[in-house]
């Protein structure tokens, strides 16, 4: 079973829309030749799972499962007792040869959800639970490499703290072929204690590393960030794929520490069709709040990352805490002042669903503390941002600050209710905003010591091209005449924007008015094309691998 396979088309049937829709148009006059168009992850883990052809050692309640991880070889199933508790931490020993370790519920598979389904809690009865009550439960060795893990519950001893569950690769580690590879968490439950918390579950220090159809919950810390994935230290690739995912700091995190591999970037990620979400009972004012102050940041952050891929996931729930309520944000760090070669590059954020947040995404291009890369080549399209805002936080739609290059928004369908983009520092080059639905806000277009529109994108966004878009409530006095200014949202013509469906009726004036000659906004059949009727709950979203 080889977990890396080279894929030279877009997953999920995408290709033809993202050809058309990073098409440049001819209809706009412009020095600017348009944004280059990000590259793809160069390989994606292919996590299919075949039965090993080794022993099953099985391990009884009570058994020892360090001895068992000791002896087992390549191909040998370790079949621990459903619903046992193993008291850790565990080690992952370095092991000679290509094939699979598997660590697994003894239950039939009948008690699991079938592969490509997504576990939640109620199958706790089934799993073995892995635990501990200092360090981590679970560390992988130097060089360990090839343990796939299905059906296990893994979390702290009751009423204890830990800084995280599973740790792939350490500071130890020098080199990228010391680092753990080739593992698979699979059908897992991670979470922390309800009360305590947890700082992350999951270090993702590793290579060829894939999250697949788990649970991870109850990331939470006060006054310190908290994940349920983070990695700063492996160079990938990386799969997280169908996985409820809950963080109080960052649900997912690549970035946030310096790698003590010199010029290391965390690349080729696939990240698709997750569940990002904090609890409302985490939100202080909220009638379930359980009067804790977590500390709450975003819902998804790159500070060191090239060549990610983040599409068909559901970003829900995220306000000013710790931070000031956007809810995702590229962000080149720096973070300890030792690795001036950190980039975020060639990022594409398509076809997801963002929603009941305090603002979009933030974008800053370059550490505005240490010496940095440039971030470039990001592509956001065919997103529906819905319900940003209001009594979530501040509303703004995207922010652009330090200079990106090569940056495109297209094809977004947007409620926000503040302005569309505000921009500051260095101009950002090569920068296109086109075919995208949005409220104007009360100042649309909008940077530092500028005014609106015009004068901001001829200061901060010289030479971009900004058509086609749908700016509901704008001027058009402050803009190219190439966009649209209807003066409420019914005059746009949504089929039905009480019950969420922001498709362009037929009667819509706006249809096939895009510069590439679809409609503007998002194309909800091939960006959703699991939807029936486009009522966007987390669960039509998210689909099956």
């Amino acid at each position: 079973m080889a977990i890396i396979a080279r894929h030279l088309t877009l997953s999920f049937g995408l290709a033809v829309a993202f050809a058309a829709s990073t098409a440049r148009p001819a209809v706009v006059a412009s020095a600017n030749p348009g944004p280059a168009p990000p590259e793809l992850p160069r390989v994606f883990i292919d996590t299919a799972y075949s039965h090993p052809a080794g022993r099953t050692i099985s391990v009884a309640a009570g058994g020892d499962l360090q001895a068992a991880l000791n002896a087992a070889k390549p191909g040998d199933v370790i079949a621990l007792a459903a619903g046992a508790t193993f008291t850790g931490p565990f080690t992952l020993p370095a092991k000679s040869g290509t094939g699979w370790i598997v660590v697994r519920s003894d239950a039939p598979d009948s008690s699991l959800p079938a592969p490509g389904t997504r576990i939640d809690p109620s199958y706790a009865h089934a799993l073995p639970k892995l635990v501990a009550a200092s360090g981590s439960v679970v560390v992988a060795a130097s060089g360990a490499h090839h343990y796939r893990f299905i059906g296990i519950e893994i979390r702290p001893k009751d009423n204890v703290f830990l800084y995280q569950l599973v740790q792939l690769g350490g500071p130890t580690m020098t080199s990228v072929e010391s680092l753990p590879s080739d593992v698979i968490l699979d059908r897992c439950y991670l979470h922390g204690d309800p009360q305590r918390g947890l700082r992350r579950a999951i270090v993702l220090n590793s290579r060829s590393t894939a999250v697949i159809d788990s649970y991870i919950s109850d990331c939470k810390e006060v006054g310190n960030d908290s994940q349920a994935l983070a990695g700063w230290g492996g160079p990938g690739p990386f799969k997280i794929v169908n996985n409820y995912l809950e963080g109080a700091g960052e649900n997912i995190l690549f970035g946030g520490g310096d790698p003590w591999i010199a010029n290391l970037v965390p690349a080729d990620i696939e990240i698709r069709r997750n569940q990002f979400s904090k609890p409302r009972s985490w939100r202080i004012g909220d009638p379930t709040y359980t009067h804790t102050p977590w500390s709450i940041k975003n819902l998804f952050e790159l500070k060191n990352a090239r060549r990610v891929l983040i599409e068909r996931n559901v970003f829900e729930y995220n306000w000013p805490g710790a931070q000031n309520g956007f809810a995702i944000l590229f962000t080149v760090r720096n973070q300890d002042g030792t690795a001036p070669w950190s980039v975020v590059e060639d990022v594409t954020f398509q076809s997801n669903l963002v929603r009941h947040v305090g603002s979009g995404i933030n974008i800053l291009a370059r550490d505005d503390l240490r010496p940095s890369q440039q971030g470039r080549r990001i592509r956001i399209a065919h997103n529906l941002f819905d319900d940003v805002g209001g009594t979530w936080g501040s509303g703004r739609l995207f922010q652009l600050l330090a200079g990106s290059a090569d940056i495109a928004i297209e094809h977004n369908t947007a409620q926000q209710t503040e302005n569309i983009i505000n921009g500051d520092g260095e101009p950002h080059v090569r920068f296109a905003f086109r075919d995208n639905i949005t409220p104007h806000g009360p100042y649309g277009i909008i940077g530092t010591g500028t005014g609106v529109g015009r004068p901001t994108i001829a200061a901060y966004f010289p030479g971009a091209i900004i058509a086609k878009n749908v700016i509901i409530g704008g001027n058009p006095a402050q803009y190219s005449a190439s966009n649209f200014f209807p003066r409420s949202v019914d005059e746009v013509g949504f089929v039905d924007r009480a019950r969420g469906d922001y498709r362009l009726a037929r009667s819509s004036r706006y249809r096939r008015s895009g510069s590439d000659g679809t409609d503007p906004g998002v194309d909800f059949e091939a960006s959703f094309p699991l939807i029936a009727a486009p009522m966007l709950t987390s669960q039509s979203i998210e689909g099956r691998r």
